[in-house]
């Protein structure tokens, strides 16, 4: 900071736009230059409870996804049959309306006919298509398909929107459509194929909404659901396989108790400054 003017200067005051005034540098700054700093002025404090409520959703939905991978598997191996998948899929359709019609607040009968026609058109649409995926990938080596699809998940894990899912097509959404395709392509039949892509595209399209549905009608209920998900899926992986077991274990103890721990502890280390030289702020009255 430069040394206060002589009298014999003008006084110096801030201009945006004035250009360079005389007997000043262009840097010159006064003693008043610092009295405006504020220090951590957008500082959010968080608390470890709230920390670890909100991140249960990501913990519910590990566990969808590692659901699904989970019937993929048992579906490959012959263990669940094709009438099952399709029972499979007409209770979660049957059970998605229903928690649709309990927990929407403007959900009127047209809307709900609109809903059902568009998924009647999508199901004949998956029927149709499903000899093409049956094909689709018979050139290629199943190990290569796991590959594949271990990736697609991982990328549609990393992109989900976890705090306001929709339906619009992304990245993610588009990720776990393709591995859905991949798995289908090594089933036998061409009911197995529309039956296991179905049940597919019911959990990665409409599960999050669901979901998400649920916790905006009682966030208790929220926590009660995602607890018993948790719970109904680790027993199904230990059955499974024990190291996949501890790995979802560690996973879900890592998101749900020491990201929240992480994220409170780094707040303390948190430093902001502003002041006069942050960019002005333009604020118009439209009512003018």
């Amino acid at each position: 900071m430069e040394e206060n003017p002589s009298p014999s200067r003008r006084k110096w005051r801030k201009v945006a736009y004035g250009g360079m005034q005389p007997g000043y540098d262009d840097n010159y700054t006064d003693e008043s230059f610092l009295e405006g700093m504020v220090m951590n002025a957008n500082l959010v404090k968080r608390d470890m409870l709230k920390v670890m409520h909100d991140s249960v959703s990501i913990s519910q939905y590990l566990c969808i996804v590692a659901l699904v991978v989970c019937v993929w598997t048992y579906t490959l191996g012959s263990t669940i049959s094709e009438t099952s998948l399709l029972l499979l899929d007409t209770g979660l359709l049957v059970s998605g309306f229903l928690v649709l019609l309990l927990t929407a607040k403007t959900l009127s009968f047209l809307l709900l006919l609109h809903y059902l026609l568009n998924i009647s058109l999508f199901i004949c649409g998956l029927y149709i298509l499903a000899p093409i995926y049956q094909t689709l990938t018979r050139s290629i080596s199943s190990d290569s398909i796991w590959a594949l699809t271990v990736s697609l998940l991982i990328l549609h894990l990393f992109l989900h929107d976890y705090s306001n899912p929709t339906l619009t097509g992304n990245i993610s959404l588009n990720a776990s459509i393709v591995a859905s395709v991949l798995i289908a392509s090594r089933l036998p039949s061409r009911l197995h194929v529309f039956a296991i892509v179905l049940f597919s595209l019911q959990v990665f399209l409409f599960a999050p909404l669901i979901t998400n549905c649920i916790k905006k009608f009682s966030f208790r209920l929220h926590l009660w659901f995602s607890s018993g998900l948790m719970v109904m899926t680790l027993g199904l992986i230990f059955t499974f396989h024990k190291m996949i077991f501890s790995l979802l274990l560690g996973l879900l103890v890592f998101v749900n108790v020491v990201c929240p721990y992480w994220l409170i502890r780094i707040q303390e280390y948190k430093f902001e400054i502003n002041g006069p030289w942050d960019e002005a702020k333009l604020c118009f009255d439209i009512t003018e």
